[in-house]
Formats: structure tokens, C-alpha cells, sequence
């Protein structure tokens, strides 16, 4: 190959990548395939996952897209790569030129031999210092081995890390592993497990107490909640031969972009905005062809709903000082952590860094946000979406990384007491993605088990399914295994108000709302807070949707990380569940009462609710008016309810 076409291919290798992804976006209708469910013949038959399908060809896609643009003679750099699925621990390292890293050998040559002085070098060699502790100028063959190993610009991954490097340990992604949290309770009592030592699987700690809260002060309390909120990260070198979560032109850039997804009309009959449409949207700001008025794309919110609502949030908090954060999860689109399970529970990968660093710490700081806790759950796509072996495992591990992040297992709780004003909350926090979790051969775009999943997935090191068969029975096991949990530890709460948060909707129990009716009349839960659904929807008990007896529940899934069920246009209110599709809430907590505000993504209140605290002494009936359970005759909900 000569020098010139030498240079030109491995320009192209870190600075064509995201263009090559476009050619073939725009070539490929399967590629442009919707993420929840596309137009068809058949209304209820919905397609695979944009990404998610892209990554499963991009290895040939890429090879063909870039054969186009290079010279016949460049193609031998572009061969496929197999990576082992294997735990970031049990890392094998290789030399340069071996088979393993034949697909990004050439690439680094290049590099090193006068390529790292190009003057686009600083964009593409960015993460370098973060993962191999070395500045790109002065790092060695083996430093970019790492980084590319680690992070590949472009993509072009090498399939093993180097054996020596300038800094140590050369097999891991993250040059000097981030500080224990640092958390004051782990100060006072380093001893404290749950709080202070990660546990061996992020299985280890399920079902456990995270030490008690304590808000001492006669101010006014508030809580917020949040849901599905974690836009792509388009600034992502992916390991592991993935493709950048990029869905739109203008998506490469740092921070969070939000995910388009289908908007359908109020009964999910008639499709108003396919996927594909919607990206015409994105890529034509509204303005194209391609962008049907039915889409209700509103340029400037559709655009930027997560840091709109983030927006709102900061200003909010500023005036009312939360005392912390609900989050239903769904915490980064499309599939969590865009790594496979397995790191380490006492290491943070690279990979997970930068999208809690992009999609999370660099979005909610600020006065009243800056180090309140964030107790959290995970959500559907928080698990991969359509796969169950991305790296959720990583959310559980950033508990012990972060000062604010609080996910200590799958399932578990605490307390918030605030002694001054003398009451207390408890607060379950549990897993109800058994409802995406279904046999392998049945409903791929709607199932975590499903045939999405590459052979041999597995999570076993990580305490999660085995395997892609037994994965449903696992998730099922898991549902029931917390059934039990919350009855007999909320039989033992004392607590002035009991709280429960979860991912899916309100009422999708899987009985019917016949299990969350019993939580509430046996036990006493006063409130439910869930997400799910992208919209905000604020279920009050005499709602004729709510047959949980008199249970008051909301909905949060308008974060913004996707794209809302409807327009947020006020105007085409017509396909609204709720009250607004874009946003968040505030909860006001004292010792009587409990004030809920839907806060939309401009700051305005949309709907209020009072609620009580359910007492022992009070009527195991539901509230004057509430359905006992569900009608006779109802109609079934919508798909999504």
C-alpha cells in the first residue's frame, strides 16, 4: 500500500467511522428499523432496535462502507474481529501484532510512525489520558494499543490489551481506578458493608438496608423523582467491536442526544411517526420531506428534552433544596452501559465512566443538586434493552465510585427520617423487568431474553442469567423472590409513610394491580412511583385506570433520555396519557401529608395531588369512589399500561 493511501485508511479509521455509519443508515431500511414498535402490515408486530440491529451487522457493514471509500488495497485493514465475551478479571493481554489485534495493528503502525502529529490527532486521541494515564504526544505503541483496546477512535478495536504499557495495570480502562465514595457514613463507620464495601457480585447485597437517611431542620422537605432520562452518548468510542449509540447526523458530539423512538396515537392503533420518519425529523430539524406533520416534532424540546428537564430541575432545586432524588432507571439509552457484564464490582470501566460522566455528572449538578443521593432502580434498557448481558453490573459498581449514586443491588431499600419535625419514610426499591423477560422465540422487540441476545451471553459471573433460555425463569425468580421480600419487610415498617419505586408502570404488576392493591391495603403503602411510559401521568386514587384500592401512583418517564410518547406540543393534547410528556416531580413531605407536584420541562405545575399517610385505624377500603379492583367488563389498557 502506498504512503499516501497508508495515511488516507487510517485517517479513515478514526475520523470516517460516524460518516460510514450514515451511508449506511441512509442505505439500509432494516437499519432504520424503530426501537419500541414500527409501521406494518400488522400494527402489533414491531421491529428490532435500530442500534441494536447495527450493531449486530456493523462488522460487515462497516467493512463494505468503507471499501467504497478506500482504495481496493486499504480493505486489509478493515477485516472482521470476533471478541470474547469475557470478564474484564480474567483479561488476556497480547502483543501488537498478533491475530488477535490484526484489526487495529496497521492503525496503530501508523500512528506511531508520525500519525499522533496530525493535526485532528488531540479530537481523535482524546481519551487517552483518562485511560492509559499518558498524554497522546508521549504515548507508546503499547499506550495506544490500550486506548484502542479500551476505546477505539473509529473503531477499529484491538481484540486484546497490551502486556507492558507506561502506566500500570495495562489491562484495565481506567488509568488510576476512581476513590471509594467518600461518603460521610463510611467516614464515621468505615465497617458499614453496604455503604462502604463493594460486594463481591452485584447480586451479593439484594434485598439489603442502605443506612438511614437523616434530615434534621424544620424546613420545608421535598423529594424529587425522575425516570428513563439517560440520553445516547454520542461521544463514545465503544469497546468490543460495538458501534457508536449515535441515531442522527448531528449526534456525534458530547453530552446526552436523545433516542427517537414511534409516536402512535392515544390507543396505539394508528402509527403517527415511524422511527425512520422521526430521524428525517432530527436530521431536518422538522423541515423535511421525510418529517410528517403527524410526528408533532417540535424543534428545541424534541431536541433537548433531557437537558431542558434538567433544566427546570436545577432551577427548581435552587428554591426548594431536595433532600434527594427517586430514579426509576432507564438511566442510559439505548442499552445502559454499552459494555458486556462482568467488570469487577470494585473497578469502573472506562466505558462506564464516560457515560455517567456525559449523561449524568455533567448534566444534574448545581445548587440543591450537588451531592444529594440518587436512589435508583434499573430499567428495561438499563439491562440492554433487547439483551441481558450489557452492563448493568457496572450501574450496581458506580454505588461505590460516586458520593451520590445509590444502587447497592437489583432490589433493596432504606429510611429517610427527619427528626425534628418527627416522621420518617421507608423506601423499597425493586426490579420489575420481568415483564420484558420472556422465551427466546417470543416477541424479540419487547424481551430482554430474546433472540437479540449474541450466542453464548451470559451474566453468570455477575450473579445474573445464565444463559438466554433460562434467562426469563430468572428474571420471573427474581420478581417472585422480591413478592416475598416486600410483604414481609413492609409488615415490619413502622415508619410514618412507606414508599415504593420501580421501573414499570403504575399497576403492571403482573396480577393485575391485584398485587399493588394488596401492598396497599395489608400494608399500608401510601405511595407508588414508577416510570417506564414516556410521558408523566400523576394516577389519582378515584382514577378509573386505578384499581389499586385507593393507592396514589405516578408515572415518570419523561426525562428525556427518549423521545415522548406524544408531541409535547400543548396544542395535540389529544394522545396524552397523562399531563405532560416531558418532566419530572416534586414530592413536599411533612409528618400529615405528603404534597405531589408534576413539574413539566419548562418548570410549570401541571396537576397536584394530597395524600395521607394510611394508618392501621383507617378503613381497609379503598378511598370514596377508588375501584375495589378491576371493573367487570373493562377494557383492556393500551399497550404500554
Amino acid at each position: 500500500m502506498s504512503p499516501t493511501k497508508t495515511r488516507a485508511a487510517a485517517a479513515c479509521v478514526v475520523s470516517c467511522a460516524a460518516v460510514a455509519i450514515w451511508v449506511i443508515h441512509a442505505h439500509n431500511e432494516e437499519l432504520a428499523a424503530d426501537d419500541e414498535c414500527a409501521a406494518s402490515s400488522d400494527a402489533a408486530d414491531c421491529s428490532l432496535s435500530a442500534l441494536q440491529r447495527r450493531t449486530q451487522r456493523t462488522a460487515n457493514l462497516n467493512k463494505e462502507a468503507e471499501t467504497d471509500m478506500l482504495a481496493s488495497d486499504a480493505t486489509a485493514d478493515t477485516q472482521d474481529l470476533v471478541f470474547e465475551t469475557v470478564s474484564e478479571s480474567d483479561t488476556q493481554c497480547a502483543e501488537l501484532h498478533s491475530e488477535v489485534n490484526s484489526n487495529c495493528s496497521g492503525t496503530i503502525d501508523w500512528i506511531v510512525g508520525g500519525g499522533k502529529w496530525d493535526p485532528a490527532a488531540a479530537n481523535w486521541f482524546k481519551d487517552m489520558e483518562a485511560i492509559t494515564g499518558v498524554d497522546y504526544k508521549a504515548a507508546t505503541k503499547e499506550d495506544f494499543q490500550r486506548l484502542y483496546y479500551c476505546a477505539p477512535p473509529g473503531g477499529k478495536a484491538c481484540g486484546a490489551p497490551p502486556c507492558t504499557c507506561s502506566k500500570s495495570p495495562c489491562t484495565k480502562c481506567l488509568s488510576g481506578q476512581m476513590a471509594a465514595a467518600g461518603r460521610k457514613v463510611c467516614l464515621d463507620n468505615p465497617d458499614n458493608e453496604v455503604a462502604c464495601v463493594p460486594p463481591k457480585t452485584p447480586m451479593s447485597y439484594k434485598g439489603r438496608s442502605w443506612p438511614t437517611l437523616k434530615y434534621p431542620g424544620t424546613q420545608e422537605m421535598h423529594i424529587f423523582a425522575i425516570g428513563d432520562w439517560g440520553g445516547m452518548d454520542g461521544s463514545l468510542n465503544p469497546p468490543e467491536g460495538r458501534t457508536p449509540i449515535v441515531a442522527y447526523t448531528w449526534g456525534v458530539r458530547p453530552g446526552p442526544s436523545v433516542f427517537p423512538r414511534t409516536r402512535w396515537d392515544l390507543f396505539h392503533e394508528e402509527l403517527l411517526c415511524s422511527h425512520k420518519e422521526f430521524i428525517a425529523c432530527f436530521n431536518t430539524m422538522g423541515k423535511g420531506e421525510g418529517c410528517p406533520a403527524s410526528c408533532g416534532f417540535v424543534e428545541g424540546v424534541d431536541t433537548q428534552p433531557q437537558q431542558l428537564v434538567a433544566s427546570a430541575m436545577k432551577e427548581r432545586a435552587a428554591q426548594k433544596d431536595p433532600s434527594f432524588f427517586l430514579n426509576v432507571g432507564d438511566n442510559f439509552y439505548w442499552g445502559g452501559i454499552e459494555k458486556t457484564c462482568g467488570t469487577p464490582m470494585d473497578s469502573i470501566s472506562f466505558t462506564a465512566h464516560h457515560q455517567f460522566d456525559q449523561i449524568f455528572e455533567g448534566v444534574y449538578n448545581g445548587k440543591g443538586l450537588d451531592g444529594k443521593p440518587w436512589l435508583s432502580v434499573l430499567g428495561n434498557h438499563d439491562w440492554g434493552g433487547r439483551v441481558f448481558n450489557n452492563g448493568w453490573d457496572q450501574q450496581i459498581a458506580y454505588t461505590w465510585a460516586s458520593p451520590r449514586w445509590v444502587m447497592p443491588a437489583a432490589f433493596w431499600r432504606t429510611t429517610a427520617e427527619y427528626p425534628t419535625q418527627g416522621f420518617s419514610v421507608d423506601m423499597w426499591f425493586f426490579d420489575t423487568n420481568f415483564q420484558d423477560a420472556h422465551p427466546n422465540d417470543k416477541d424479540p422487540d419487547h424481551n430482554i431474553c430474546g433472540p437479540n441476545n449474541p450466542a453464548g451471553a451470559t451474566c453468570a459471573s455477575a450473579g445474573g442469567p445464565t444463559d438466554k433460555d433460562s434467562c426469563p425463569e430468572w428474571f420471573h425468580k427474581l420478581w417472585d423472590d422480591q413478592k416475598t421480600w416486600l410483604i414481609e419487610t413492609m409488615a415490619e415498617s413502622t415508619a410514618t409513610w412507606q414508599i415504593a419505586v420501580t421501573h414499570f408502570p403504575c399497576g403492571q404488576d403482573g396480577a393485575n394491580q391485584a398485587f399493588y392493591r394488596k401492598l396497599r391495603r395489608d400494608y399500608g403503602l401510601d405511595l407508588l412511583v414508577t416510570g417506564h411510559r414516556h410521558d408523566q401521568e400523576l394516577w389519582l386514587p378515584n382514577d378509573s385506570r386505578n384499581w389499586m384500592g385507593g393507592l396514589t401512583c405516578f408515572v415518570t418517564g419523561g426525562g428525556g433520555g427518549i423521545t415522548s410518547e406524544a408531541s409535547p406540543d400543548p396544542m395535540r393534547k389529544g394522545d396524552w396519557y397523562g399531563e405532560a410528556e416531558y418532566g419530572f416531580f416534586d414530592i413536599t413531605i411533612g409528618k400529615y401529608s405528603m404534597t405531589i407536584e408534576s413539574i413539566n420541562y419548562d418548570g410549570k405545575v401541571m396537576k397536584t395531588a394530597q395524600v395521607y399517610p394510611f394508618s392501621g385505624s383507617q378503613s381497609k377500603a379503598p378511598a370514596a369512589g377508588a375501584p375495589s379492583a378491576a371493573p367487570s367488563g373493562a377494557p383492556a389498557p393500551p399497550p404500554g399500561w
